[in-house]
């Protein structure tokens, strides 16, 4: 063997260990990022056994999202739900058990990834589930609120609800009520984003609702998370505020298009 031919297969083999080194790396990378997106905040058994034992609401599954219905005659107007980023999708059941059985189809969004932000279905599709229901009110947690607010502006859409969440898109010139819930124990709202975001709401037809002693988590059953503050309502008294909170946005539909 030639000292010439000796360099080249030196130089071959190192670019092959070094090939299937950066492969592997990349592998490894790939694994671990999807990896941390599907571990989620589980979403409390209890509380989600009560909502399947309770006989006046129903839910079932469909192909991307959660359907919670009344066990009477439902209404002509449903809400459409986005969960915070990471957060079983589940743990809302029981915080929107009141309104489904007051007559209000519920649907909740199960995002690709469980991230809300990454999942790219239209209205028309999230609420396939639910054909008889010709109106919404939009409504999302944390990051899911982000996403519910770039579905907003649609002629189907009367309401928005922001729960500790805010919107980045311009929903200035829609015509629909917007209401932001905030808590005062939240220890993971982005303050200045929520202060900023105000100007991007319809002017006039938005207000803001703080919560005394409603902390990030409070708005799910999926229990603490790490920087938030302490929550001081009960779970019950949690659900009966925003139920509250949720009957006026699903009363009625204002919008005007």
């Amino acid at each position: 063997m030639t000292t010439l031919t000796a360099k080249r297969r030196k130089v071959r083999r190192r670019i092959r260990i070094t090939g299937w080194t950066a492969l592997s790396s990349l592998l490894v990378t790939i694994v671990g990022f999807l990896t941390w997106f599907h571990i989620v905040l589980p979403a409390d058994r209890e509380a989600t056994l009560e909502v399947f034992r309770d006989d006046r609401v129903t839910v079932r599954s469909e192909p991307g999202v959660i359907v919670m219905e009344p066990s009477s005659e439902a209404g002509d107007h449903g809400l459409l739900y986005f969960p915070g980023a990471k957060v079983d999708p589940y743990s809302y059941l029981h915080p929107l058990t009141d309104l489904a059985a007051s007559g209000v189809t519920v649907i909740i969004m199960e995002p690709l990834m469980n991230m809300a932000l990454f999942d790219q279905r239209d209205l028309g599709t999230l609420t396939s589930a639910a054909p008889n229901v010709n109106s919404w009110t939009l409504a999302g947690h944390s990051l899911g609120g982000v996403r519910a607010c770039m579905l907003a502006d649609d002629p189907q859409v009367s309401h928005l609800v922001l729960f500790a969440s805010f919107c980045a898109n311009d929903l200035t010139g829609a015509q629909l009520d917007v209401v932001m819930v905030l808590g005062d124990q939240d220890g993971l709202i982005d303050v200045a984003a929520v202060r900023d975001s105000t100007a991007l709401l319809p002017l006039g037809r938005s207000t803001i609702e703080t919560i005394s002693g409603a902390n990030h988590a409070s708005f799910g059953t999926y229990g603490p998370q790490p920087g938030d503050g302490d929550s001081t309502l009960s779970r019950t008294d949690m659900r009966a505020t925003l139920s509250e909170i949720l009957m006026r946005a699903t009363s009625t539909t204002t919008s005007t298009r």
